[in-house]
């Protein structure tokens, strides 16, 4: 969006009710990538809102009141003009993009769309489904997988966000996957499985850490939700469930419709990530320094698939996953 790059820097201090009636915390708001980023006091993302589905609940009053959604499932406060003026001017924006009757839909966010129109009467599926992708920029793909995650938690609850369990979770992306690799959140209830959404987030279910007491079997799910993403683009299986007009609709307005995104986040609640080829998970757990073994036992407790993995696994490992303290913070992660 580019009204954001004035803004990339802004930073200002509000006040987040995570739920109605819940006791307000005090966040730093600042702009991420198409999305509205809240930190505890740590520095440590406590949640992410969608800019385009911003919503302002009291309008030219102060302190200003958004909402991540319509329902208003979470609100936040803001006293800041500057970066109220921002947020206004990111909803004016994203207004004015919006489809009216009666008027030709400009300004496709990407080039090459009345060709590419041409060209789909005679185009396969597919090819179009790929020349989509091709096209679709990383802050859509966040934007997308934010307000999936968003859609999520109306069924799982919210995300777990336990300040020292949020520490050690983060200190388990970073040496997983490296500080830029996404985002790891934890849910409390209703998922079937480990879920990787547009944008790089990993969602797992609190069961999967509360089953173990070995971190490297969290680190396992973590690592082989990442792998099954090399051979399966997340957003490709979105358009697919979504029909082949939500591709047109996507390649010549940049927008997904609100009830297709729904219906995937219902699809992913109850189907887990994929699992990835064998040689594709040992090179993941072999680039982190993370044995296979306890992952492969704890999916596999008949070991028919496990076996072949813990006999091709490589001897050497990066050292433990988390340290003592930080597998205890991250097992608390959803107590508050």
């Amino acid at each position: 969006m580019t009204a954001l790059k004035e803004f990339a820097r802004l930073e200002t201090i509000g006040t987040w009710h995570p739920e109605p009636g819940a006791e307000p915390r005090s966040v730093t708001i600042s702009f991420g990538e198409a999305t509205l980023v809240l930190c505890d006091d740590s520095g440590l993302p406590v949640t992410h809102w969608s800019l385009p589905a911003l919503h302002r609940l009291n309008p030219n009053q102060r302190p200003a009141i958004y909402a991540p959604d319509a329902e208003a499932s979470e609100t936040l406060e803001i006293d800041d003009d500057t970066m109220i003026g921002a947020l206004e001017k990111v909803r004016r924006a994203v207004a004015a993009r919006q489809p009216r009757p009666g008027r030709l839909r400009q300004g496709a966010i990407w080039g090459g769309t009345a060709l590419a129109l041409g060209l789909a009467v005679f185009w396969l599926p597919g090819a179009l489904m790929q020349q989509t992708l091709s096209v679709v920029p990383p802050g859509k793909r966040s934007e997308f997988g934010a307000t999936l995650l968003g859609m999520v938690q109306e069924i799982t609850g919210p995300t777990c966000r336990d300040p020292l369990g949020s520490e050690a979770l983060g200190r388990m992306r970073d040496r997983l996957l490296g500080r830029s690799g996404g985002q790891i959140v934890v849910v409390p209830e209703g998922l079937a499985g480990p879920l990787y959404l547009p944008g790089g987030i990993i969602v797992l279910p609190q069961e999967i850490i509360e089953a173990t007491e070995d971190p490297a079997v969290v680190a396992g799910h973590v690592l082989a939700t990442a792998a099954s993403r090399k051979e399966s683009d997340p957003l490709d299986d979105l358009l697919r469930e979504a029909g082949f007009g939500t591709v047109l609709r996507l390649l010549t307005t940049g927008d997904i419709p609100t009830e297709k995104l729904q219906q995937q986040a219902r699809h992913l609640v109850s189907t887990p990530a994929p699992r990835a080829d064998d040689a594709v998970l040992l090179d993941q757990f072999a680039a982190a320094g993370v044995p296979i073994g306890p992952w492969a036992r704890a999916s596999d407790p008949d070991g028919a698939v496990s076996a072949v993995l813990v006999a091709a696994e490589p001897a050497a490992t990066a050292g433990p996953v988390l340290s003592d303290g930080d597998w205890v913070s991250l097992q608390g992660i959803c107590r508050n």
